[in-house]
């Protein structure tokens, strides 16, 4: 799986159904790269498609059960990745200086998720 299209099942797992060009918006990509990665989802039974109730034109994405299940793996995944480098790579003082920007990080994204 992709980077984009993980992130793609983690905006409509936390946000809700929404639409390629609201996808593609998120992402800052092109609707284009927006709707290579949804058919890829779609393909893999991982998003569902149903019509927008308010205009029949559009397209409305909603992450599945499947879908759900393979982004926690997915996490699991990049979390044991991440656990395993930075064990392997950091010194022990890198470790703590890491742990002590966690909440700072947490500020920032907290305050970018406002926007």
């Amino acid at each position: 799986m992709t980077g984009g299209e993980a992130a793609i099942l983690g905006y409509l797992d936390r946000d809700g159904r929404q639409t390629t060009a609201d996808l593609a918006q998120r992402r800052m990509v092109s609707h284009q790269s927006a709707a290579k990665s949804v058919k890829d989802l779609l393909g893999a039974g991982l998003v569902y498609a149903e019509p927008h109730p308010d205009d029949r034109r559009k397209v409305l994405l909603g992450i599945t059960d499947a879908g759900r299940a393979r982004l926690r793996q997915e996490r699991n995944q990049r979390t044991s990745s991440l656990h395993n480098a930075i064990h392997d790579t950091l010194t022990a003082a890198e470790q703590q200086s890491l742990r002590d920007c966690v909440p700072l990080l947490t500020r920032l994204t907290t305050y970018l998720a406002g926007r």
